[in-house]
């Protein structure tokens, strides 16, 4: 199945990258990196591996599914066999928050 990182993930990523060079370095990136694409392909392999994200459960969204990556979960859906990867973030991030603060900008 193939994935398509959609433009708030893409925005996470650079998020995290500035993050993380900026805390650790560019090595520690490059390693974050790797392992959030080695997971992307996992999730191609094995779209339904994933669990339920709690948070969304609270909202009564289904259909979505995460995965954790190192320091860092993937929140994806399926749909007409497309991964939709919504949201690449540390897991120390609350969820909520994300969520509310991309409702905002619509």
């Amino acid at each position: 199945m193939k994935s398509v990182i959609l433009g708030p993930a893409k925005s996470d990523l650079q998020d995290l990258r500035r993050y993380i060079i900026n805390k650790f370095g560019n090595r520690t990136w490059l390693e974050t990196r790797t392992k959030i694409q080695q997971s992307i392909k996992q999730v191609e392999e094995f779209p339904l591996k994933g669990s339920n994200p709690p948070e969304l459960m609270d909202f009564q969204l289904t259909g979505y599914y995460q995965v954790i990556s190192g320091m860092n979960r993937i929140i994806y859906q399926i749909a007409n066999d497309t991964i939709y990867i919504h949201i690449i973030s540390d897991t120390r991030r609350d969820l909520k928050a994300i969520l509310a603060k991309r409702l905002i900008r619509m």
